[in-house]
């Protein structure tokens, strides 16, 4: 249990059952009545981020939130399998939970695994990661210059846009957070 003003950004509230990360929050004193604190939430599963207003020094129940940097190894059936650097415990994680980040884990890549209480809550990746195009339609003649962009397949099956100039089996850096081209990797 903390109160209202222990809250800071990225602490993890447990209300009515549900998990609530705190993205805002701003301590209020109005020149009439009783302070209070205007906080925004993150729901840890859904993303649905809510306006919630506390009176100064109520408490809140926390959550212990385990952040562990994981190595991703491989996939079985909808489980994708992770590994604890320091103790090697594999923790399976469901594909729901991984959601679009499928997209850019590569086998052997390491992740951000959020557990509570042992049940994986989500996977943070880098904010960017090196990705080998392994199929892209060629650059013609003149395809050099700037604006023009087609689409390319990476080695874990997405699909991004890349300049024209890029070809196939070129490594690239991919930003993660909206799938965009940021360069090519030398």
């Amino acid at each position: 249990m903390a109160t209202t003003n222990d809250l800071k950004n990225g602490i993890v509230l447990n209300l009515d059952g549900q998990l609530w990360s705190v993205v805002e929050f701003q301590h209020v004193k109005p020149g009439k009545g009783g302070a209070f604190v205007r906080t925004k939430l993150k729901n840890v599963l859904t993303g649905k981020v809510v306006d919630k207003t506390f009176n100064a020094g109520v408490k809140v129940e926390t959550a212990t939130v385990d952040r562990r940097e994981m190595q991703y190894l491989y996939r079985d059936g909808d489980d994708f399998i992770f590994m604890d650097g320091q103790t090697y415990d594999q923790v399976p994680v469901p594909a729901a939970v991984v959601g679009d980040n499928a997209k850019y884990l590569l086998e052997n890549n390491s992740a951000n695994v959020a557990t509570h209480e042992g049940a994986p809550l989500y996977i943070e990746l880098p904010p960017s990661v090196e990705l080998r195009i392994t199929y892209t339609e060629p650059g013609l003649q003149g395809d050099r210059s700037t604006g023009g962009t087609k689409p390319a397949t990476l080695e874990t099956g997405a699909e991004i846009q890349v300049p024209l100039f890029v070809e196939s089996e070129t490594l690239v850096k991919v930003d993660t957070r909206d799938g965009s081209y940021l360069g090519r990797v030398n």
